[in-house]
């Protein structure tokens, strides 16, 4: 006998979340991120909406912190998951050799650009990114010999020691012993805000001149480096893409030093920039490639692909129980190959490319949207205080407080929305690939509604602090 659902009274239903929410509050660490912007219990979801246990309905543009590329329940991944349950295959293994990891390999390598493709090994990491993070370190460091690292200013890699040690963000590290021992951080074009005060093509060409003459300066203080890792979009650093010339430089400079290229495409990648891999628009080939997120369908899975030349390892050299899933490599396999036949990297550059433009030109009528940039469907917008003084870019102060009002204002909404950036105030978006045409339009209607609604209501504020003083 099937048990019909519980329908509970709208009164009811929000008091039952307000207890959970509450439970949550009090029996989690303090270290949790998202529930404390979205002060939410999920109860269904389907695609790119997601439904509370108050029967409130929200567009999500957070999709998994960009691990949803079809969005939540996609068929496509709901029935390769039911196919493989309904087999008997054992859903754990370690790191035994199953069909569903054989399929699941094929189907990625099918996807990788040529010159890795043909030269590749695979390593199935811990089911996190930022593990993998930690084997593409591990990797380099033993191929080379060498411990030292570079990395970019804004960058973001993951949570664990070594990945800590090449994320950007000072304030996540300050409290942790050695989280900056060994690297060597050098400057991202980040146009809005040069970090030479130049912007444009002349900010990422001197980007370039100054990190190849540190490395060539005897006096520069770097030791020869294991690596270099970068991102091609930096996705918390507040979707700031690289330009195609200066990852061409990058990958110059490397190759010219012997330096091994890491390139972190655990958001970029399955089709999010409107390229499967985010190094395709540049048409470099990174020595290693850094996956996750996207390529397990929604479920937890982790990889890294290397040149071959770089598998240096003893056995067992980087492990873990949860090396590779069953259940993921098989949502990941049917994700992969539906990305690829439906044209969905595709599909994101062009609606991506029409949200961006609809939302670059809301500029004039809401000023406090300051840039607006990203690639594909990775999008930022970035607020600040329209008064404010201006940098020698033209760049107005981030304004951080405001995002946090304009976030509020969109789950009001029924939009989801993070925030990140070097200041936390750029509205990052992150919807589904298989967004709709009206969903797109949607998004951008609730966000502009948002923030036009958020700066009259701070208007209004400092009106009433100026007349109280």
């Amino acid at each position: 006998m099937t048990v019909p659902p519980v329908t509970l009274p709208v009164p009811a239903a929000a008091a039952a979340a307000d207890g959970i929410l509450r439970r949550q509050r009090a029996r989690e660490s303090s270290a949790r991120t998202y529930a404390r912007s979205f002060p939410i219990v999920p109860a269904r979801a389907s695609g790119m909406t997601v439904e509370g246990t108050d029967g409130r309905r929200y567009l999500d543009c957070l999709s998994g912190a960009g691990s949803l590329a079809l969005g939540h329940n996609h068929p496509v991944t709901l029935e390769a998951v039911r196919r493989t349950m309904d087999s008997g295959a054992p859903l754990h293994v370690l790191d035994l050799a199953t069909p569903e990891k054989d399929d699941f390999t094929d189907a990625l390598f099918a996807t990788l650009p040529p010159g890795l493709a043909d030269r590749a090994r695979v390593h199935f990491c811990g089911p996190a990114g930022t593990d993998a993070v930690e084997a593409a370190l591990k990797l380099t460091q033993t191929a080379t010999g060498r411990s030292g690292l570079l990395a970019f200013t804004g960058a973001y890699h993951g949570m664990t020691a070594g990945a800590l040690g090449v994320t950007g963000s000072v304030a996540v590290k300050e409290r942790v012993a050695g989280g900056g021992a060994e690297v060597t951080r050098l400057p991202y074009p980040y146009a809005y805000r040069c970090p030479f005060g130049i912007g444009g093509e002349r900010g990422a060409a001197l980007a370039a001149t100054y990190a190849e003459r540190l490395l060539d300066d005897p006096a520069g203080g770097v030791v020869p480096p294991a690596a270099m890792i970068v991102e091609a979009v930096q996705g918390e650093g507040g979707a700031v893409p690289a330009p195609d010339s200066w990852l061409r430089e990058m990958r110059r400079i490397t190759r010219e030093r012997g330096i091994p290229l890491i390139v972190d495409e655990v958001q970029t990648g399955v089709g999010r920039t409107g390229a499967f891999w985010a190094v395709e628009h540049s048409g470099i080939t990174p020595d290693v490639l850094v996956m996750s997120k996207a390529i397990g369908g929604g479920l937890p899975l982790a990889v890294i692909v290397y040149d071959e030349s770089y598998d240096g390892w003893l056995p067992g050299a980087h492990t873990g129980t949860f090396r590779g899933n069953t259940l993921a490599m098989a949502a990941g396999a049917a994700t992969l190959r539906f990305v690829t036949a439906e044209g969905l990297s595709e599909r994101a550059a062009t609606v991506g490319a029409r949200m961006t433009a609809r939302l670059d030109g809301l500029r004039a009528e809401l000023p406090a949207i300051g840039d607006v940039r990203g690639r594909g469907l990775m999008i930022g917008v970035e607020l600040v205080d329209p008064e404010g003084p201006s940098d020698s870019c033209g760049a107005r102060p981030a304004d951080a407080e405001l995002a946090g009002r304009v976030r509020a204002a969109c789950l009001d909404r029924g939009l989801i929305v993070e925030l990140g950036g070097r200041f936390d105030a750029t509205v990052r978006l992150l919807p589904p690939l298989v967004i709709t045409d009206e969903q797109a339009e949607a998004v951008v209607d609730r966000l502009a509604d948002a923030i036009a609604t958020a700066t009259k209501d701070a208007t209004r504020r400092a009106a009433g602090q100026g007349r109280q003083t």
